[in-house]
């Protein structure tokens, strides 16, 4: 067997650290660019309502069914602009739930994560900052009506029945 000649090799691939540099430099701008903000893509964030009332001594929760698969959801959405987070969550709550009057804390009580798919079928990661809502007026006719079911749980079977 004969020994490689190196210098037919570098006659066919020259060193050319300015070739190198550019491909480091492209894969650089891609990972940067592209692969790193997919992989790596910052949470969006909700807001949702934690309503609840206290009937004979003991507190409820007010749960609706999502659009999609029926499940049972704390109202929730997007922060509205010019509203802080509590009257955002406060304004989903009345449209999705009817809540008409109720006394939002300022402060989040709690958060969760989950991922939401989008009508593209991408799914998204998304931080739900979670507002408690007391003294909770509820109305007949609201937005969402024709398109959820609402109901009072135990606090403990509504903890249940959350999967998000």
């Amino acid at each position: 067997i004969k020994p490689r000649d190196s210098s037919k090799a570098s006659a066919i691939w020259p060193k050319n650290n300015n070739r190198q540099f550019k491909m480091s430099n492209f894969f650089t701008r891609a990972w940067e660019g592209m692969i790193k903000p997919i992989l790596f893509r910052p949470k969006r964030v909700q807001v949702a309502a934690l309503c609840y009332r206290t009937t004979t001594g003991k507190k409820e929760v007010l749960m609706i069914t999502s659009r999609g698969t029926g499940r049972w959801i704390l109202p929730k959405g997007w922060p509205i602009k010019g509203k802080d987070g509590g009257e955002s969550a406060l304004q989903e709550a009345w449209e999705e739930a009817g809540v008409q009057n109720g006394r939002v804390q300022a402060a989040p009580i709690g958060a969760f994560s989950y991922e939401k798919e989008l009508k593209t079928g991408l799914p998204i990661p998304v931080q739900t900052f979670v507002y408690s809502v007391g003294d909770v007026e509820l109305s007949d006719t609201y937005p969402e009506a024709h398109q959820r079911q609402r109901k009072w749980f135990a606090t403990q079977e509504a903890a249940n029945l959350v999967r998000e």
